[in-house]
């Protein structure tokens, strides 16, 4: 039995990782200036710091100038809109990231939508929104793990995603959603599957392209893959893990992935996937937003 393709997202991260640093250099002989990441997070959550500091590490890496704000869980919602105006108004920060989710007693919504659109390089402001809705892609600011999911299907399959099949498990506002308006923008038919979807097995089976982002552990099953589909698998879950101890975990997928990897024709492995895209399309969007700012092509070499 042939088994699918494992695509390495994070060889594809490195060499995009690698693209953006080139370009950074690029933009700081043509401007003078070095593009600014600012990254906030509040409250304490061991997954969102440790997030962060990566986020912080890549910025280094490729030659930004990165700020990281840690506030205290319990700051208050007018703190935290006087930081984000603050940081608006800084002109050696071209991307504002504001880790999520956030507390209960803040208003998330209105934190996100105080963030410049220019700024915004997560790709969450009503108007970067509206833009992708819209088809203008080389306006917008693109959500970052609906592009890497994107490129990730490319790699598998080449540029031309014309006439494909995609079906989408999930609908959240950070992926799903934006993910169906960048697979229409390669002429794909797109499908939006969730929770109140009747038979989503039937679905799954006349995917060519299955992206799992819905937050359930192996909830998709290696008989829902159509023979020779690629599996996108943006979920990333921790489940106990009893065969390495007492009390141990482990990360897995939205989808089985031992049993999927043996019919489908590629499939993202958890972790090592999607997640790795994430991080490096955040360095990217932090390159365009600079690029605009400052009144500078995007360099070739990004692309």
């Amino acid at each position: 039995m042939t088994e699918a393709k494992i695509i390495d997202g994070k060889a594809i991260a490195d060499a995009t990782i690698e693209k953006v640093a080139k370009a950074a250099a690029a933009f700081k002989e043509q401007s003078g200036a070095v593009p600014g990441l600012a990254t906030v997070l509040v409250g304490e959550n061991p997954a969102s710091a440790v997030y962060v500091r990566n986020k912080g590490r890549v910025a280094e890496r490729v030659g930004f100038h990165s700020i990281q704000k840690t506030l205290p869980a319990d700051v208050s919602e007018a703190k935290l809109v006087a930081l984000i105006e603050q940081l608006n108004d800084d002109s050696l920060v071209n991307g504002i990231l504001v880790q999520l989710p956030l507390p209960d007693h803040v208003n998330e919504s209105k934190i996100i939508e105080l963030i410049k659109p220019e700024k915004d390089v997560d790709g969450f402001h009503p108007i970067n929104v509206g833009r992708l809705g819209a088809g203008q892609l080389d306006q917008a600011l693109i959500p970052c793990t609906p592009a890497g999911s994107v490129i990730l299907a490319k790699s598998a399959l080449g540029e031309n995603l014309s006439g494909l099949n995609v079906l989408i498990i999930g609908r959240s506002n950070i992926v799903g959603k934006p993910a169906a308006q960048l697979f229409l923008a390669e002429h794909c038919t797109v499908t939006i599957a969730h929770s109140r979807t009747k038979d989503m097995e039937t679905l799954a089976k006349s995917a060519d392209i299955l992206v799992a982002a819905v937050g359930r552990p192996l909830m998709v099953q290696g008989n829902w893959i159509k023979p020779g589909a690629t599996v996108i698998d943006v979920g990333i879950n921790r489940v106990p893990a009893p065969e390495k101890g007492e009390g141990k975990t482990k990360l897995v997928g939205d989808v089985d992935f031992e049993a999927a990897k043996t019919v489908a024709g590629a499939i993202t492995p958890v972790p090592g996937g999607v997640g790795p895209m994430t991080i490096a399309l955040l360095m990217h969007n932090t390159l365009v937003a600079a690029c605009r700012q400052n009144g500078v092509a995007v360099p070739a070499s990004a692309t």
